[in-house]
């Protein structure tokens, strides 16, 4: 059975470290036998096809390797099929219709997030951006952006994130990847 996934890799092509071309990306996911290769943006979004019997945990495990066998650097990826995808967009507690890209983001996780996790944050106090956990995934509202977000610096300080990967993408990203991977 052939299925459509999305790579979601952590961190690369930031200030100019951990830089990985996209079309090295491209070429890295075709040599481990991935058919449909495309990239979103230069940091690091991209959707391919695979007939592959494994896991999204087996598949990242297998980038992240071959990451670190090309490139010399350690790497975390997600990956995650287009149904938890559209899923996940579907389930959106926030009117994403009405929303910049930049308001709205999705910080997806490789676990279940359970909400004690997140209890010691006073949510209320960062009105009015606002925060929701879904399924491996929390939906932040940043009227200002992340880059001003107060919320999304408590929510994503290591203590709270410890034992998880944690990519965020915003809003234009996760309608993107989910036209990707229809």
């Amino acid at each position: 059975m052939t299925t459509t996934y999305a790579l979601l890799l952590r961190g690369i092509n930031v200030s100019g470290h951990r830089k990985l071309p996209m079309a090295e990306l491209r070429a890295l996911l075709e040599g481990l036998g991935h058919t449909g290769v495309r990239t979103y943006l230069q940091s690091g979004n991209a959707a391919f096809t695979t007939d592959a019997d494994a896991s999204g945990d087996a598949l990242a495990a297998a980038v992240e390797k071959e990451i670190e066998r090309r490139l010399g650097f350690r790497c975390d990826c997600l990956v995650r099929d287009g149904a938890y995808l559209a899923a996940v967009a579907d389930a959106c507690p926030f009117p994403a219709g009405e929303l910049e890209g930049k308001q709205l983001h999705a910080v997806y996780y490789s676990a279940p997030v359970a909400p004690d996790r997140f209890a010691a944050v006073d949510a209320e106090s960062f009105a009015p951006e606002a925060f929701a956990l879904g399924d491996r995934v929390m939906y932040l509202y940043t009227p200002d952006g992340l880059g001003r977000s107060k919320l999304a610096e408590a929510v994503m300080r290591p203590s709270l994130t410890k034992g998880l990967v944690a990519t965020a993408r915003n809003w234009n990203t996760v309608r993107k990847l989910v036209e990707m991977t229809a």
